[in-house]
């Protein structure tokens, strides 16, 4: 076809990508959202790389392939894929499906624009600031900032960053050259990115002081004192503190009023990484678990876990009220910062970020709060904390689970290429592999733990 020809008609065909879009999302219904989350499938078709590189054909071929091809290729991605919407899936900190937060993740990617100014995401701009607004209230702060990030640990990577501005403003423009040797502390129970973190923002590794816990994997007060202490011996200069709120693998929540006292006296910036537990905050019965949290100065937390939003929908919060993550981040690009535009510049937010481009987060989480509003947001916390309860009382009432403990890398594989559920493991200090169960889906019941259980035992019953 000549190139004048192609300038004289649009290059896709609309109808028949209407008609595929259609059976796509049939198939998508059928498939991920009705088999996916029905508990007579399996959570996965475990296959090995090389045959599944074989069954999915992924080759990119210089000639394209009919509908009828495409569609059963979106058939193998999600007949193959796990299915994290499983209610026995519970090997991450995220499961389930909510139908609302999906819809509004398909509007999203439908829509398909970067939030950075109005012009571009007036509806989301809005949107962002309302449910921003309400999780700080959550928190416990009238006022306040935020942005919402590509995940919790980039959400912690902000705090630091933002905390190292504040300290010492001069760093955005001089670099680490014009900084003391700095040192940050968080609990040894904390998330590895408060590790990474200090790798990519040019503090070091060697500069984050661990920080003792009791038993229950809780921050102890005094031990943060007194490794404030060593490191001012030592002669760096302590400026950020992160306490955790749901540790990873034992989900604690560390003692916030205690904590914040540290940083008081010391005048260090406080984070609460409650990327996990956040969501306590909506449940009248849980939020005593965050007692302390209005006293920090930031707060990562992430809807897409225990709310079941969808990933991802991770929000940086901060108390500040002058512009603080404005003028640590912000770069003034003139083709989409221009200060003499027709309406109120205070709303083109991209700025307090590092990202240009950014993604639309808010819209599945203020579409599932409209559905079920604070009220059963709290319900559905309430119940994953009883099902915990439930689990914790039943693995206690069992005979034999702590020799089961030790073998906990076999029943894995077992369970995986059988896929009749998932659970992840792993090593805490000198005890040995055991099982981090996870119950946040709001499709689990009490027949699903209890086919935990049971299914543990059948596939490790000769080991």
């Amino acid at each position: 076809m000549a190139e004048s020809s192609w300038l004289e008609r649009p290059g896709l065909d609309k109808a028949a990508g209407e008609e595929f879009l259609r059976e796509a999302f049939q198939v998508l219904l059928d498939e991920a959202v009705r088999k996916g989350t029905d508990v007579t499938e399996k959570v996965c078709d475990w296959k090995e790389p090389q045959e599944l590189r074989e069954l999915l054909d992924l080759e990119l071929r210089s000639s394209g392939e009919l509908p009828e091809q495409l569609l059963e290729r979106c058939r193998d991605v999600i007949r193959y894929s796990v299915k994290t919407c499983h209610p026995r899936f519970f090997n991450q900190l995220f499961s389930g499906l909510d139908h609302h937060a999906l819809a509004g993740r398909l509007i999203t990617e439908a829509l398909n624009t970067s939030q950075y100014t109005y012009e571009i995401a007036p509806v989301f701009v809005l949107m962002e600031e309302v449910v921003l607004a309400k999780l700080r209230e959550l928190v416990g702060w009238s006022s306040g900032d935020g942005i919402f990030c590509p995940g919790g640990s980039i959400s912690n990577m902000y705090a630091m960053n933002v905390a190292r501005f504040h300290r010492f403003p001069e760093s955005r423009q001089k670099g680490s050259w014009a900084l003391p040797r700095l040192a940050l502390f968080t609990s040894r129970e904390s998330h590895y990115s408060i590790q990474k973190g200090a790798a990519f923002l040019g503090i070091g590794t060697d500069n984050v002081h661990l920080v003792g816990t009791d038993e229950r994997g809780k921050m102890i007060p005094e031990e943060l004192e007194k490794e404030i202490q060593r490191a001012k011996a030592k002669g760096a200069e302590p400026f950020f503190v992160c306490a955790t709120c749901g540790t990873t693998v034992l989900g604690a929540f560390d003692p916030l009023d205690g904590i914040a006292d540290v940083c008081q006296r010391h005048g260090l910036w406080f984070h609460v990484d409650a990327a996990w537990g956040g969501s306590a905050l909506l449940s009248s019965k849980h939020r005593h678990l965050l007692a302390g949290i209005e006293r920090a100065d930031s707060v990562a937390w992430n809807p897409h876990k225990m709310l079941t939003v969808g990933l991802q929908c991770s929000a940086f919060l901060l108390r500040d009220t002058s512009g603080l993550l404005q003028r640590c981040h912000g770069a003034g690009a003139t083709y989409l910062f221009q200060p003499d535009k027709f309406y109120d510049v205070t709303y083109d937010t991209g700025d307090k970020t590092p990202q240009c481009g950014r993604r639309v987060d808010c819209l599945k989480l203020w579409l599932l709060w409209k559905a079920a509003g604070t009220e059963g947001l709290a319900r559905r916390v309430e119940r994953a904390f009883a099902f915990t309860r439930y689990l914790a009382e039943e693995v206690k009432r069992r005979d034999g689970f702590q020799l089961v403990l030790e073998v906990a890398p076999a029943i894995k594989e077992r369970m995986m290429r059988k896929g009749s559920m998932m659970v992840g493991y792993q090593p805490h200090g000198a005890r040995v592999n055991f099982f981090r169960q996870i119950v946040t889906n709001p499709a689990v019941t009490k027949d699903d733990l209890d086919f935990f259980l049971d299914e543990i035992e059948r596939l490790g019953w000769d080991l």
